[in-house]
């Protein structure tokens, strides 16, 4: 497995909680003014790599720390909304609302579930958002809607924006990687979830050219990791080596980090969503608990100890 530049194009060659109780629509309290702001894209086009898994337990673990999370769902699959326990048929408001109408705003549609974690929830209609938002894509409005819409509510204080993408690059992407700050892209140590990578690069790049020159690809989160393995082992280098390669060009990704711990296998991760809990409310103690931990930690620039 091998990926590379050609004529400034990537290719490849053949590689093979419980939650607390959900109040009223709010924001978060003000952010103390020394607050860096970070909004990030969790992007895969390819399903079931951990994307979903990856945006909920950072965010839940970066609040536990003390930081004021925003969670937004753009899947219309709302698997982020099922996750934090929001059953997205009996909400009134959801991001479909907020890109579809001119008079929602991101406060009406933020759900608080704790003291330092909001979600802008979906639900299946947004689906349909794409074909309702066609005849503004010609000017830009489409493309712009989400960061319009959501800045205000951001800027009254979050550390932290993370959105769950749609496992594909249509619009809804799109509008995520106009607002985002960075990239982050939660993927599978196997040699078949590689094959997207540098089509989903190349998108990004396309982003910062034509909408957003400030946009990177901080990091890759390996999901359900089973790091004994070789395969799990050739494919690390693999990464490791395309990202060193990229130090020097000016690509947006140039700075990414393997982001670490790995995220290893562990099956309390893949039960959590089903009961609507993270996994620090559904098993605090367990092995993906504790990578996610570490790994908000890392994220945060902080030290922690199990």
């Amino acid at each position: 497995m091998v990926l590379r530049t050609e004529a400034n194009h990537l290719t490849e060659t053949p590689m093979q909680s419980d939650t607390a109780a959900i109040g009223q629509p709010s924001s978060a309290p003000p952010a103390p003014p020394e607050s860096t702001l970070r909004i990030i894209a969790m992007i895969n086009q390819k399903g079931g790599v951990g994307k979903t898994t990856s945006a909920v337990n950072l965010g839940a673990a970066l609040s536990a720390m003390g930081q004021r999370v925003l969670l937004i769902d753009l899947d219309p699959q709302a698997h982020m909304t099922l996750h934090m326990g929001i059953n997205p048929d009996e909400i009134e408001l959801s991001v479909y609302h907020l890109l579809t109408y001119e008079d929602v705003t991101a406060s009406q549609v933020a759900q608080r579930v704790n003291d330092h974690l909001t979600i802008l929830p979906a639900e299946v209609n947004l689906a349909g958002v794409e074909a309702e938002l066609a005849p503004k894509m010609i000017t830009g409005q489409a493309q712009r809607i989400l960061q319009k819409k959501c800045m205000p509510l951001i800027e009254e204080g979050f550390d932290y924006v993370i959105m769950d993408c749609p496992p594909s690059l249509g619009l809804l992407t799109i509008c995520g990687l106009i607002l985002a700050r960075e990239v982050v892209v939660p993927m599978q140590a196997h040699f078949l979830a590689l094959q997207g990578l540098s089509k989903l690069l190349e998108t990004i790049g396309f982003i910062r050219q034509s909408f957003n020159p400030d946009l990177i690809v901080s990091g890759l989160i390996l999901c359900m990791y089973e790091g004994h393995t070789i395969l799990a082992n050739e494919v690390l280098a693999d990464l490791t080596s395309f990202l060193e390669q990229h130090r020097e060009l000016d690509v947006p990704w140039r700075d990414a980090q393997i982001l670490q711990p790995a995220v290893r296998r562990n099956i309390k991760l893949a039960e959590c969503p089903s009961f609507g809990q993270t996994i620090f409310d559904y098993e605090p103690t367990c092995a993906g608990a504790k990578d996610y931990r570490a790994l908000a930690a890392s994220f945060a620039g902080q030290k922690i100890s199990d």
